[in-house]
């Protein structure tokens, strides 16, 4: 299906706006960014012109690639109105004032061809009142767009249609935003805050007033509402802070006016007197100088704070002990059933979230799939609402319902579980009965897979699946999807079994990240204990393991989401192809840690760039650019940057939606396998001695200004022996790979890298001695 989308424009230049302007740009698509004119010589475009500024030096980066950035052209509402007769596809975000998006939209129906999309990212206005008026043509042309920020990071679009809507517009929209942006769709009910934020804003304002009147602190609430129930460690009071504490009484005030008078949502949108006395002193929040929480400097030590619920006083924020949570771990049952207040106090703000969602169903969404999805895709929620119900037990949370005296709403009384399997496939309740879960046209999930099959072969750390079509699947099982022996043999195993039996193997998991390289705890704990055997035998492995991937009898397709790094980086440059999600940071990163990449990383990069036609000068400068890459420990933001390192091939693909990286990693291994040819062996011409002599200068000077450590410059100078050659120059794979082994070898074994390796596994940040 071809969207048929390949101009838009946003009106509207703030962060919201801004922000969907450069999503779509790393779609590909061109995006005429809109604002108001302003006054002055040459000023006219000021507003949007300085939106494009600040994203392009943004953190994190709404941009994808800097191609993305020539995409976005700006202009002002009072000249360029004309252009978007142009476009395909118009989206409003402006004041959320309701007469003045009126008054945009009687300008816009006069201009958009009958076929333009145009759509508002109102999160409060229903859709029936801003489309009041208009002709019959513009309300079939209209949605709503409700994007969550920031738009390139956070999955969720919700898509709000009317009864007059345009269905073969709808569908496009719908296609684009899945295939073209990678969001995760849910289609809402016109009514207020739609799914997301009608449940969202009930749970964070619950929490906050139960916070309030049960005395817990701060970081006591978020400790709750984080890992126990699946929601990120932000929780709920540093969500706010990232969110913005400034919105909220905007929200609460929003939806109270929309709301029936009966909505258990009044009850809890409570004057918070601690909010406004945070806002008047200027918290508003991490884009202030705080919010409820703030770093201070301290005698040159930033010391966090968190503020005092009752007095509106900052104090020193304490990591919180709290016995239910120690007990009940995961447990949800038993974390609302411990006798203290903490136990108390999660009862009472989750079970009536999930009572609201449950009274929700049919007014904001037609089905609990819809709601569930929309919770795990714009809050984050490793479980939606409903999910978190058959995890804790429909009839224990009923029966527990009935202790308190609380009134248990229809639907809750009508099932046992609101999901099912039967014969490996996955149900949800509906309608008094079950529907199957289907999954949209190109969206192949690992999960489905394995609730219907056995693994072909498995162990502690990997496993081998059949997905379908004489493909197999490797997924890696282990810790952060860390790299060790137990992945190496099943690896190995898949190279034994795929011959003459399939047709290919694809390398990908369903983890927040693909892999973060090998298992330095291992490393350490080998180290600490002096089994340089084990190390070197481990290194060794890795090495003969991924040269065998590279030159299996059949295609490797890998298919990275998240980090990639280290020896996850490894396994994609020994791979045939790569689909890589947008959404994958990949890198060699073992410099940080002191040791350089040894299962080919170094040997791989520098075949990419010396043998690499377009590469800009001699091989000099290929080698100079891996070394800047290695050195600095590099990541790239995105997949676009990792094409542009060269860590992913020029015709390797890039996927924007993860639901469907499987399926392109499958179909990429079924194109390949007809004809595949084993790559042949390729010997590399190093510049030798004499480029090594100039990238060791080139460290030194970067030490004498201080933005290179001593024990970097010693790591690097090894690093340098490698990339230029060794002591020749040419260099066969083999060759390379035997100073990788050597140098790593040397590495390992001295305090300092010892002293990296302990710190980053202790603060997850680099340490540089």
């Amino acid at each position: 299906m071809d969207h048929q989308i390949k101009r838009a424009a946003v009106i509207g230049a703030g962060v919201m706006g801004s922000g969907i302007a450069a999503h779509i740009a790393n779609a590909g698509i061109p995006v005429l960014l809109l604002d108001m004119p302003q006054s002055g010589f040459g000023q006219k475009n000021a507003l949007a012109e300085g939106a494009l500024e600040r994203m392009k030096k943004a953190e994190p980066a709404p941009f994808m690639s800097a191609q993305a950035m020539k995409l976005v052209t700006t202009g002002n509402t009072d000249s360029d109105l004309a252009q978007l007769a142009d476009c395909d596809w118009v989206v409003e975000v402006i004041i959320e004032k309701l007469e003045i998006k009126r008054d945009l939209y009687a300008k816009l129906e006069k201009i958009v061809k009958p076929q333009t999309i145009v759509s508002s990212n109102t999160s409060t206005i229903p859709l029936h009142q801003l489309i009041e008026g208009r002709s019959p043509q513009f309300r079939k042309q209209f949605f709503i767009t409700h994007f969550f920020n920031p738009p390139r990071y956070t999955r969720l679009l919700e898509i709000i249609a009317s009864k007059e809507s345009d269905t073969d517009l709808l569908n496009r929209l719908h296609y684009f935003a899945d295939v073209a942006l990678g969001k995760g769709v849910v289609l809402c009910k016109d009514s207020p805050g739609f799914i997301a934020n009608r449940i969202g804003t009930y749970w964070i304002q619950k929490a906050m007033i139960e916070a309030v009147d049960r005395d817990i602190t701060v970081e006591e609430a978020d400790a709750i509402f984080s890992r126990p129930f699946g929601i990120p460690k932000t929780g709920v009071f540093a969500l706010v802070d990232l969110v913005g504490l400034d919105l909220i009484p905007l929200i609460t005030k929003s939806m109270k006016q929309l709301l029936p008078a009966n909505d258990p949502f009044h009850a809890s949108a409570r004057d918070f007197p601690v909010i406004q006395k945070l806002i008047e002193d200027g918290y508003t929040g991490r884009k202030g100088k705080g919010g409820f929480y703030r770093l201070i400097t301290t005698d040159g030590v930033k010391v966090k704070e968190a503020v005092d619920l009752k007095t509106g006083a900052f104090k020193k924020a304490k990591r919180s002990t709290i016995p239910a949570l120690q007990i009940a771990k995961d447990d949800l049952k038993k974390l609302f059933s411990y006798p203290d207040k903490y136990a108390e106090y999660a009862w009472e703000v989750m079970s009536s979230v999930l009572c609201y969602s449950a009274e929700l169903v049919g007014q904001i969404a037609d089905d609990i799939v819809s709601i569930d999805a929309a919770m795990k895709l714009g809050y984050n929620w490793k479980y939606g609402p409903f999910e978190l119900l058959d995890l804790i037990g429909v009839e224990w949370f009923c029966h527990k319902m009935q202790e308190s005296g609380r009134p248990i709403p229809q639907l809750l009384n009508n099932v046992k579980s609101f999901y099912k399997v039967e014969d490996g496939k996955l149900y949800y309740y509906a309608d008094k009965g079950y529907k199957p879960l289907q999954r949209p046209k190109g969206v192949l999930l690992l999960e489905d897979i394995k609730r219907a099959n056995e693994p072909v072969a498995k162990n502690v750390s990997a496993a081998l699946w059949d997905i379908g079509d004489g493909v197999l699947c490797l997924e890696f099982l282990s810790k952060m999807n860390s790299l060790d022996q137990e992945i190496m043999k099943m690896i190995r195993k898949a190279i034994e079994i795929i011959p003459g039996k399939y047709q290919g193997l694809v390398i990908y998991n369903e983890g927040s990240n693909f892999s973060a390289g090998v298992n330095l705890g291992l490393a350490l704990f080998a180290a600490n204990i002096a089994v340089w055997p084990l190390i070197g035998q481990i290194v060794k492995d890795g090495q003969d393991t991924y040269k065998a991937l590279k030159y299996a009898p059949f295609p490797v397709v890998s298919a990275p989401s998240g980090l990639a790094i280290g020896g996850g980086c490894e396994i994609l440059l020994s791979s045939d192809a790569v689909e890589a999600h947008a959404e994958s940071y990949i890198g060699l990163v073992e410099v940080g840690v002191g040791v350089i990449p040894a299962w080919g990383g170094c040997k791989e990069m520098l075949t990419r760039w010396v043998t690499n036609k377009k590469r800009p000068g001699g091989a000099m400068v290929a080698v100079g650019k891996v070394f800047e890459m290695i050195g600095t420990a590099k990541v790239a933001k995105s997949a676009f940057e990792a094409k542009e390192m060269m860590m992913l091939h020029e015709d390797d693909g890039i996927v924007m939606n993860r639901d469907r990286l499987l399926a392109e990693a499958k179909a990429k291994v079924l194109k390949l396998a007809p004809t595949y040819q084993v790559p042949e062996s390729i010997n590399l011409s190093l510049p030798g001695p004499a480029a090594r002599v100039s990238l060791q200068m080139a460290v030194k000077g970067l030490a004498m200004i201080g933005k290179a450590s001593p024990y970097d410059v010693e790591v690097t100078t090894k690093l340098a022996y490698i990339l230029s050659g060794g002591d020749d120059g040419d260099c066969t794979e083999d060759e390379i790979l035997k100073m990788e082994f050597d140098v790593f070898n040397t590495l390992i074994r001295n305090p300092k890298t010892l002293a990296r390796i302990e710190h980053i596994l202790e603060t997850g940040k680099p340490l540089r001695n």
